[in-house]
């Protein structure tokens, strides 16, 4: 892809300037909103790839812009801007479906990586030519092409970062991974969500998105003292 569309959602005028600069010089176009409900509104109208979104905004905050943006359907990587000090907003961003989040202050470099890293698995890799157009276990179907999940013939809504895991341990069958093996296959670089409680969230909400008891899971199923498999 070239010239992929970022939209900044950043209240402080000379950060976005930055950003903006910065980013345009890597060939990225950029949409910039200096509130929550602007950012919502640029997001549902301009289709951004990717969306960089600060969590402390003016009148709503990021966190609600992630829930409302995913409560929608929409399923673009969203790589959200924490303060250090902020971990139980780091979670709960999580929570709510971001992808990603980066801990100010950050580096320029750091962040340009993170937002290929998430393009590229979100569009680049996922969207390859794939021998098999789907996959299929129990009611879910998935489609690899489209990237998309059906069950029991209904749209699922996965995250990009929930797609990702899916697939992975699909096409895994039976075998456990680690949580930081999971880090690395899936994220892809050293992430600062980098710990178990963040897989665990991805586990779970898939979990509750495909399984019929999510407390008692057939298809994702916990490894004691490992991790997780995809059971057949």
């Amino acid at each position: 892809m070239a010239g992929e569309r970022i939209l900044i959602v950043e209240d402080e005028r000379a950060v976005a300037r930055g950003l903006e600069y910065r980013l345009n010089s890597e060939g990225f176009t950029t949409l910039w909103a200096d509130t929550g409900q602007r950012g919502l509104e640029l997001a549902r109208r301009q289709s951004p790839d990717l969306i960089l979104l600060d969590i402390r905004l003016p009148d709503i905050s990021g966190l609600d812009v992630c829930r409302e943006l995913r409560a929608e359907g929409q399923r673009l990587p969203i790589l959200m801007l924490t303060a250090r000090d902020e971990e139980v907003d780091k979670v709960l961003g999580l929570e709510l479906g971001a992808d990603d989040y980066v801990v100010k202050p950050y580096s320029l470099r750091e962040l340009i990586s993170r937002i290929r890293a998430l393009l590229r698995r979100a569009y680049g890799e996922l969207a390859a030519a794939s021998e098999r157009e789907r996959l299929a276990f129990g009611d879910v179907e998935m489609d690899l092409e489209r990237m998309q999940v059906q069950r029991q013939g209904k749209q699922v809504y996965l995250t990009p970062t929930e797609f990702r895991l899916l697939r992975f341990l699909v096409d895994h069958p039976s075998r456990p991974f680690s949580r930081g093996d999971l880090i690395e296959e899936i994220w892809g670089y050293d992430s600062s969500i980098g710990n178990e409680r963040t897989v665990d969230v991805h586990i779970r909400h898939l979990r509750q998105k495909l399984e019929d008891d999510p407390a008692q899971p057939r298809w994702l199923q916990t490894v004691r003292g490992i991790g997780y498999k995809f059971a057949r």
